[in-house]
């Protein structure tokens, strides 16, 4: 990806429009498709790697129209069948080409509680994006109708004109509803069973709400003031929101049920619990998971070190272990942390990667250095115990594994050593054990993610579940449409 000055890129959509609008007869899909996929404004490379502000500037409302018109309003719609919530994408497309925000808004929030942050961090190339028919025709996917962007540039101006409702509640039912966890799946219960009337408790086990959206994504990627509008938007809406609250530990779902008088509750605990490669030096000072460093960056602010209660460690060299979009994340905040070098380590090639083309583009632009075809077999330390550096043997790819990808191959006698500070495990997450350790009957499968049915439920009557503490490590939109189906179910199930 090439950064391309903000300035340049509404000069030329400015002109692109202003030919458009000489034309006096109805654009044809051809047309449509020879308009050029609109670039996403940004800070320069050589600027963001040494702040948290956001990386992306967003679409201005030319680039915006722009793009929109771009869409061929396909009859099958087979966007709408990527998108995991169902989202009305043609329906909000058609209304921002048509001038008509406001519409475009409305319609977005039919569907979805949190469009901002979807359209910042959701992978749109893998899912509603990837069936686009501008793409499939033009043989790019990369030249698809940004639906992502323009789902974030709606959802920005509405909050930037204060034009943010509160929705509307139903009558009070007396009915209790507790929400244990509030990233995205537990907000999405949340909404949807306030909308009822039922009264609503969140639970959190941090001091902050937002879940993976606020400790795991940076700010860079996801200003933390874009989550909390979401939160006062429910507080709003009369849910109790009670913080530093670990259920199993502060109360048990049991006691939840039988003594404080909930009628139902809806587990979204997240899949918190860091993997590591059990490899040599993995105990050693200076060896962080991707959740204990992007935790301590993101909710406890400690990129600001002058008044950060928890600092970081100053790294010089980073290594970081995985593909995915956390050791993206993890990579660039140690870019912004000050680290001279950032290495990330990946046992496949970039086409492999399970991380965002954009995020890999934006970590490729803030030097980020990969280790393509690579993977750790030790971790080196000095004379006192912290890292010096990590032994990594070279690979090839085989035949495909269970997951599609090709299988990586260690090179015997490759191995070879970086010197290095830091090493960040960033190679996934499994559920936290401790809910289904004080839950008895609850079913869980050997991965220790709970077992819900299609409808959201769980073993236990009154009991539901979603997200990634079912799914496992999944995204934002996945974890909304799991909720969205479980408030429907619990929603059905109190009004009997």
């Amino acid at each position: 990806m090439t950064y391309i000055p903000s300035k340049k890129l509404t000069d030329n959509a400015k002109t692109v429009l202003e030919e458009l609008n000489t034309r006096t007869e109805p654009l044809k899909p051809k047309d449509r498709m020879a308009i050029p996929a609109q670039e996403m404004p940004s800070q320069d490379p050589a600027v963001r790697r040494c702040n948290m502000e956001e990386v992306a500037t967003g679409y201005t409302a030319e680039q915006a129209k722009l793009e929109a018109e771009r869409c061929l309003q396909c009859k099958t719609a087979p966007c709408v069948a990527g998108c995991p919530v169902a989202i009305d994408i043609p329906g909000f497309i058609q209304a921002i080409a048509d001038g008509d925000n406001q519409k475009a808004a409305d319609i977005l929030k039919k569907d979805t509680l949190l469009p901002a942050v979807c359209g910042r961090v959701c992978p749109q190339e893998t899912q509603c994006q990837a069936p686009c028919t501008v793409g499939k025709v033009l043989k790019d996917i990369e030249k698809s109708v940004n639906i992502g962007r323009l789902e974030r540039y709606i959802a920005d101006w509405e909050r930037e004109q204060g034009l943010i409702e509160t929705p509307a509640v139903k009558p009070e039912t007396g009915k209790k509803v507790g929400i244990i966890g509030t990233g995205p799946a537990g907000l999405t219960v949340a909404a949807d069973v306030r909308r009822e009337g039922h009264s609503v408790t969140l639970f959190e086990a941090f001091h902050k709400p937002g879940g993976v959206m606020v400790y795991g994504i940076p700010e860079f990627r996801l200003p933390k003031a874009i989550v909390q509008k979401e939160i006062d938007t429910l507080t709003a809406m009369g849910c109790k929101l009670e913080t530093n609250y670990v259920v199993g530990r502060t109360r048990k779902i049991a006691d939840l049920l039988e003594k404080d008088g909930f009628d139902a509750l809806f587990i979204a605990t997240g899949a918190g619990l860091p993997r590591f490669m059990n490899i040599e030096g993995e105990n050693l000072v200076g060896v962080y998971s991707a959740n204990e460093y992007l935790t301590r960056s993101n909710l406890m602010r400690a990129y600001d070190k002058e008044r950060a209660a928890t600092p970081i460690f100053d790294s010089e060299k980073v290594a970081v272990l995985g593909g995915g979009n956390v050791a993206m994340d993890a990579a660039r905040t140690a870019v912004r942390l000050g680290a001279k070098e950032v290495h990330l380590i990946y046992r496949r090639t970039e086409v492999e990667m399970p991380a965002r083309v954009e995020e890999v583009g934006h970590a490729k632009e803030e030097g980020v250095i990969f280790h393509m075809l690579e993977n750790p077999k030790r971790i080196l330390s000095d004379e006192k115990g912290w890292v010096s550096g990590i032994e990594c043997l070279r690979y090839e790819l085989g035949e495909p594994d269970d997951s599609g990808r090709r299988r990586p191959i260690a090179t015997e006698g490759s191995e070879f050593e970086i010197e290095i500070d830091t090493v960040i495990v960033a190679i996934g997450n499994d559920s936290n054990p401790l809910i289904r350790q004080t839950t008895p009957g609850l079913e869980t499968n050997k991965w220790g993610n709970i077992i819900a049915d299609e409808s959201g439920k769980t073993s236990i009557d009154r009991i539901y579940a979603g997200g990634d503490i079912v799914l496992g490590a999944a995204t934002v939109i996945l974890a909304m449409g799991e909720g969205r189906t479980a408030a429907a179910s619990i929603n059905q199930m109190l009004a009997k």
